[in-house]
């Protein structure tokens, strides 16, 4: 392990330094060991481990390739891991969101077009006043997925979009078990929007704040 790690970090470090760009390929096995000064099977060991994450693409008889390296392609293996989750991996990767998301929230109340808001005021209408739990949360997903994105930090928006798949589940069983869950939810998300619209990023970031964490009191409590 300690010498495949050795071939993981050299490759890294072609990466990083730019001697592999994204796109590249990589030099025949036998070259690049003896380059790098590793044995062919450690080299090849790093590779499978490396592909795991995305970061490599083996495409088989053509070489392999360094990936894209855009964030929601390296992103995924932390999703893969999440969907795995158990509650009390749920309740840390709320935690996590609520770290995140009021900065992206109050980022994005000073980028946001007015298009935008438009876009999210829409999407809030659409919803209605008693929609159903998974009318709800998919609403609740795409509502938060577009503020991150208006953050202009695409790296901070698959960040949060990695975390949020993970807290579904604790979402509708809240839905299901709190009876103002709902209209909560609800008026939490208008409330956002208002200061959104309003340009109010320390306001914006306030209900952000107070939004996840009604969840997170909620899941703590009943764990």
């Amino acid at each position: 392990m300690a010498v495949t790690d050795e071939a993981i970090g050299k490759i890294k470090e072609m990466i990083v330094s730019g001697a592999l760009r994204p796109g590249d390929r990589l030099p025949k096995e036998a070259d690049l060991a003896a380059e790098l000064g590793l044995s062919r099977n450690s080299l090849r060991e790093a590779v499978k481990a490396l592909s795991l994450l995305n970061i490599l693409d083996v495409r088989q008889g053509d070489g392999t390739y360094v990936s894209s390296l855009d964030p929601p392609l390296l992103l995924e293996a932390v999703s893969f891991v999440l969907d795995f989750h158990q509650d009390d991996q749920a309740l840390q990767a709320l935690k996590v969101r609520g770290i995140l998301e009021p900065a992206a929230t109050a980022l994005a109340a000073e980028r946001i077009d007015e298009e935008e808001i438009r876009e999210l005021g829409a999407l809030l209408d659409r919803l209605g006043e008693a929609p159903s739990l998974e009318q709800l949360v998919a609403s609740d997903l795409e509502f938060h997925r577009r503020i991150a994105s208006a953050s202009g930090i695409p790296l901070l928006c698959s960040l949060l979009d990695s975390i949020s798949g993970a807290t579904v589940r604790a979402r509708l069983w809240r839905g299901i078990t709190e009876e103002t869950a709902v209209a909560r939810t609800l008026s939490e998300h208008r409330a956002i929007l208002d200061a959104l619209a309003a340009r109010d990023a320390r306001t914006a970031e306030a209900w952000a704040t107070i939004h996840i964490s009604n969840v997170v009191r909620w899941l703590d409590s009943v764990l």
